[in-house]
């Protein structure tokens, strides 16, 4: 018993580990339409600090599906999000020295293998990071985006 515990209080810590992606903070969401008796749909915003590049905030808004499923996190959100990513501080990190794509930020869309995803794609040669938002699931063979691009500039003491 305390094997399979130890085992999967490592596990648990390696995923802690090895997932480097921002953690949002939530603001009220907006009812988009009315439902009698269940949950209504609704667009939700969130904003989250750049982990590897302080000084960028980026806000995501994504639209959420109502219904009974909604309560339990049952619910597919469709896959209707926007991204806008600012520099709101001195940015000190040297983007030459950043991966050419990584995940900055994840978060679960539905119960079973959705997510909406943003990666930071340093643009060195402009002196830009680009924000890429994607959901993972794909639609039609493509899937939706949605994009955002901060300039890095000198920053007032």
């Amino acid at each position: 018993m305390k094997t399979i515990v130890a085992a999967a209080c490592a596990f648990l810590a390696v995923l802690g580990a090895a997932s480097s992606a921002a953690r949002a903070d939530d603001f009220p969401c907006v009812s988009t339409t009315f439902n009698l008796l269940s949950p209504n749909d609704k667009v939700c915003i969130s904003d989250f600090d750049d982990p590897e590049v302080p000084g960028v905030t980026c806000f995501i808004s994504q639209a959420r599906k109502g219904g009974w499923g909604q309560p339990f996190g049952l619910n597919e959100d469709p896959s209707n999000f926007s991204v806008s990513c600012r520099q709101l501080g001195p940015i000190t990190a040297d983007i030459s020295k950043l991966p050419t794509k990584e995940e900055a930020f994840t978060e679960k869309t539905s119960i079973f293998f959705k997510r909406t995803r943003i990666y930071r794609i340093p643009d060195v040669k402009r002196n830009t990071i680009i924000y890429l938002a994607v959901s993972s699931k794909l639609i039609n063979g493509s899937p939706a985006n949605a994009i955002s691009v901060v300039p890095i500039m000198p920053w007032p003491k």
